[in-house]
C-alpha cells in the first residue's frame, strides 16, 4: 500500500489503484519505474506515488488504442447500439458510486464533497447518457449529384461518418472526473479509442473511472489511462504520429504548445482554455440573486475554474450594496478539507498555485485596487500545511490592471462600478479571452442586446454557469477551439467519407 495519509480503507484502496496505469487491458507501472508524488492539498502530505510515464509508455498506450481500431476488431465491428449500452452502463456505475467518486476527487483536488455530489457527478452521468443516445443517430447522407451531366452515366453518392481514430485526452486538475468524461463520452460514442492522461496533481479519480470502464465491459485497448508529467507524457501524446486528435483543457500557454506539437502530422486539436469572464449587474437586477450568483461564480471550485466570474461590473447605483453584501457572503464561507461535512470551499491545488494567487492579490492592491475582504492564507488548526486562500473581494481596480486581464484561477473577484451600457460593453470585451459572461437585469431588451454584443462563447442572463449536456460549451479568442457537451462536438471526433458509385 503506497497511500500515506490516514484515509478510510476503501479510499486507501482507490488511492493505491492510481499507482498503476492501464494500457491494452492491463494494469502496469512505468517502464523505467519512475514515479512522482501526489499531495493532499488540505494538509500538504504525500498520499500516493504515481507512475511517471515516459515516451515508451505513451508509445505502448497509443499502440494499444490503434490495435483496438483494427477493422475486424471488437470495437470497430461493435454496433452503435451496443456502444450506446456500454456508455449507459458506465453512467449507471458512476451514478452508483457517487459517494466513492466524490470522496476520491475531493481528496485529490480539494473540492468540497457537496460540489461533487450535486454537480460534478450528476453532470458526468448526464454527459455519458447524452452521448449514449447519440451512438445510433450518427449517420451520413445520400446526395443527388448533377455532375458529370450528359455522359450517359447514373451515379449513387453518399457519405459515411467514421471515427477520427485514436484520441489523446489531456485532462486538467480542477474538475478531473467531469473533464475526463466530457472527452471520453463523445470519443467512445463515435467509435474512437482513447488515451486519457490526467493532470499529475489529480490522477486518483481517473484511475477509479478506468476501473468502472472495465466493469462496464469496454474491450481492451479502447480506453487507456496514462499518468505522467505534462512536459513528458503530455508532450509525447501531443506530438505522437499515432494519435489522430488531441483534446485538451487547461492553460493558454500549454494549449499553444499542443498546437505546435500537433502540427507534425496535422492531427486535429480541440482546446478548452482560459477565461476572464465578465459578470455584469444592472441596477434593476434582483440583488438577492445577484449576490448568490456572483459568489458562486467567483468562489465555487475555489475559483479554480476557467469560467469563474472574476470580473464583476456593477452599475453605480447599486455598487456599494452589492459589494457590501458580497463581502459579507465571502467572509462567511466555511473553509476546510473537502471531505469534511459542512465545508463550503476547500484548499487550492498546490502550494505553488496558492502562492501564485496570493501574489496576484498583492499585485492588484499594489496597482490600486482596494481590499474588501479576504486576501490572505488562513492559519491555525485545520489549515496548517494546506493550500488555503480566503475568498477575496477587491474593488476599484483600473481597467488596465493585471488582475482585470490575467487569469488568477483562485477565489478572487474584482468589482468595478460602471454607468452606461456602452461603457460596460467596452470593459467586458476588453480581454483576450471569450469563454463566459453573465448579465443581470429585468429589462429583456437590454438582456438580448448585451447577449448579442458580448464576445463570448456563452452568456447567461440572470443566472451563472447553468449547464446541460445539450448546450455547447467553449470559447472564442484565446479561450479555445471547438465545443464540448453538445451535438456539434461529435463532428470533432468524426471523419466524413464520400462514396460515389457508377450504376
Amino acid at each position: 500500500m503506497t497511500a500515506i495519509s490516514p484515509f478510510t480503507p476503501l479510499l486507501e484502496a482507490d488511492i493505491d489503484a492510481a499507482t498503476r496505469m492501464f494500457i491494452g487491458g492491463e494494469w502496469v507501472t512505468a517502464q523505467g519505474g519512475e514515479t512522482f508524488d501526489v499531495h493532499d492539498p488540505a494538509d500538504g502530505r504525500v498520499i500516493a506515488h504515481v507512475p511517471a510515464a515516459q515516451p515508451a509508455d505513451v508509445d505502448a498506450a497509443v499502440a494499444a488504442a490503434r490495435a483496438a481500431l483494427a477493422p475486424a476488431g471488437p470495437w470497430r465491428t461493435m454496433t452503435p447500439q451496443v456502444r450506446g449500452r456500454l456508455l449507459w452502463k458506465l453512467a449507471d456505475l458512476v451514478e452508483r458510486d457517487v459517494e466513492r467518486l466524490s470522496a476520491i476527487d475531493s481528496v485529490d483536488s480539494g473540492k468540497p464533497m457537496d460540489e461533487m455530489r450535486y454537480f460534478d457527478i450528476p453532470f458526468s452521468v448526464d454527459v455519458l447518457r447524452y452521448y449514449a443516445g447519440w451512438t445510433t443517430k450518427i449517420t451520413g447522407d445520400t446526395i443527388p449529384i448533377s455532375y458529370p451531366a450528359g455522359h450517359g452515366g447514373t451515379f449513387h453518392a453518399y457519405t459515411l461518418k467514421e471515427p477520427v481514430g485514436v484520441v489523446a485526452a489531456i485532462v486538467p486538475w480542477n474538475l478531473p472526473l467531469l473533464m475526463a468524461i466530457k472527452k471520453l463520452a463523445p470519443a467512445l460514442a463515435t467509435g474512437c479509442t482513447i488515451v486519457v492522461k490526467p493532470a499529475e496533481q489529480t490522477p486518483l479519480s481517473i484511475a477509479a473511472l478506468t476501473q468502472l470502464t472495465i466493469e462496464a465491459g469496454f474491450p481492451p485497448g479502447v480506453i487507456n489511462y496514462v499518468t505522467g508529467l505534462g512536459e513528458v507524457a503530455g508532450a509525447a501524446l501531443s506530438r505522437h504520429r499515432g494519435v489522430d486528435k488531441v483534446t485538451f483543457t487547461g492553460s493558454v500557454p500549454t494549449g499553444k504548445d499542443i498546437v505546435r506539437a500537433a502540427a507534425d502530422n496535422l492531427k486535429r486539436v480541440s482546446l478548452e482554455l482560459g477565461g476572464k469572464s465578465p459578470n455584469i449587474v444592472f441596477d434593476d437586477a434582483d440583488l438577492d440573486a445577484v449576490v448568490a450568483g456572483a459568489a458562486a461564480a467567483a468562489f465555487a471550485t475555489q475559483g479554480e475554474s476557467c469560467i469563474a466570474g472574476s470580473r464583476l461590473y456593477v452599475q453605480r447605483g447599486v455598487f456599494d450594496e452589492v459589494v457590501r453584501r458580497l463581502g459579507e457572503h465571502a467572509a462567511s464561507i466555511r473553509l476546510g478539507r473537502g471531505t469534511a461535512e459542512g465545508t463550503q470551499m476547500g484548499p487550492l491545488i498546490s502550494a505553488e498555485h496558492r502562492d501564485r494567487v496570493l501574489d496576484y492579490i498583492k499585485i492588484g492592491i499594489d496597482e490600486g485596487a482596494e481590499l474588501v475582504t479576504g486576501g490572505k492564507a488562513p492559519t491555525g488548526q485545520g489549515y496548517d500545511g494546506g493550500y488555503f486562500v480566503e475568498p477575496t473581494v477587491l474593488i476599484n481596480a483600473a481597467p488596465e490592471a493585471r488582475i482585470m486581464h490575467e487569469e488568477i484561477f483562485g477565489p478572487v473577484v474584482s468589482a468595478v462600478a460602471f454607468d452606461t451600457e456602452e461603457e460596460v460593453l467596452a470593459l467586458a470585451n476588453n480581454t483576450r479571452f471569450g469563454l463566459g459572461a453573465a448579465v443581470w437585469t429585468k429589462d429583456i431588451s437590454r438582456a438580448h442586446r448585451m447577449a448579442a454584443a458580448i464576445e463570448s462563447g456563452q452568456v447567461w442572463v440572470n443566472c451563472y454557469q447553468a449547464a446541460d449536456s445539450a448546450l455547447p460549451f467553449g470559447g472564442t479568442k484565446e479561450s479555445g477551439w471547438g465545443r464540448e457537451t453538445c451535438r456539434e462536438t461529435l463532428e470533432e471526433y468524426l471523419e466524413t467519407k464520400t462514396v460515389v458509385v457508377a450504376l
